[in-house]
């Protein structure tokens, strides 16, 4: 006699049905729901980069702030009683479109500086140190480093917030997290203002200014600027960087490399990935 093929088994359940259980029954188990939208993959339904967000997003929910914050030596941050001409500078050389403000120490958060608020100010003024600053900032948003990332995500959407101060537990500055830095880790890296739709490895910005992909081959690296930079143990600047600095660098960290400097411009909690080069000239 043949078996019975109409049971109540998961296992012979089509895939369509497989995914209506998952989101119809309780309780729904991370495992049951990967692995019905693995199926769902597999008959084509959803492709590979749909299976890598959802996961990304089931990830998040078991991350905290602390993980992925930039932390507190590496931020970038505007004094409240430095002039206009000081802080401009900053503004330009690092490119953010929100800066934390504080008073004398890293502690002393007085609020969030966003670039695009200082339009209306420099239209008017005549003198841009009279320009006070503290009339623009809007309020900082604080949070405990054991903050989950799918809560602080939800808070930055409901609250229409894009930068939060992570606290530790003391009170003091720990780093800093944007919405951006959360959703990397669902979709992957987003391209910044030096990314470039063709993606070449190194891109000649001015003279003796470039932007260089941490991932250029040494041996392209050297044949474009007659370099002698050594691919023994590395194949990538990248790698040469890491063994340079020591350390995973953040944003804005300089280090040199023969007669070479570089600044980092991207990088996240496990590699480097653009780089800002000039030649130092003797």
């Amino acid at each position: 006699m043949s078996e019975d093929r109409s049971s109540n088994d998961p296992g012979d359940k089509s895939w369509i049905e497989r995914i209506a259980h998952v989101f119809s029954s309780e309780p729904k188990t991370r495992e049951d729901l990967l692995e019905t939208l693995a199926a769902a993959r597999d008959n084509e339904v959803i492709d590979d980069e749909a299976i890598n967000i959802v996961q990304g997003a089931v990830h998040i929910s078991d991350m905290q702030a602390r993980e992925i914050m930039v932390p507190r030596p590496q931020m970038s941050v505007l004094k409240l009683d430095q002039p206009l001409s000081e802080l401009l500078p900053i503004i330009i050389d690092t490119g953010h479109s929100r800066y934390p403000v504080i008073g004398d120490t890293l502690d002393d958060v007085r609020g969030i500086l966003l670039s695009k608020d200082l339009l209306p100010l420099l239209w008017k003024a005549n003198d841009t140190d009279e320009i006070d600053i503290s009339s623009v900032l809007r309020p900082a948003k604080l949070v405990p480093e054991s903050k989950r990332l799918n809560v602080l995500l939800r808070d930055f959407r409901e609250n229409r917030n894009h930068m939060a101060i992570v606290i530790d537990e003391y009170g003091g500055a720990a780093g800093l997290i944007t919405i951006e830095d959360i959703l990397e880790q669902i979709v992957g890296e987003i391209e910044d203002e030096y990314d470039e739709d063709d993606d070449l490895p190194i891109r000649k910005i001015s003279d003796n200014d470039y932007v260089v992909q941490a991932l250029t081959p040494i041996e392209d690296f050297n044949e474009h600027f007659e370099a002698k930079l050594s691919d023994e143990e590395f194949d990538t600047i990248g790698g040469l960087l890491l063994q340079a600095f020591g350390h995973l660098p953040g944003r804005n960290e300089v280090t040199q490399l023969d007669n070479f400097e570089f600044r980092v411009v991207n990088a996240d909690n496990r590699q480097i990935h653009l780089l800002r080069m000039r030649k130092i000239l003797e």
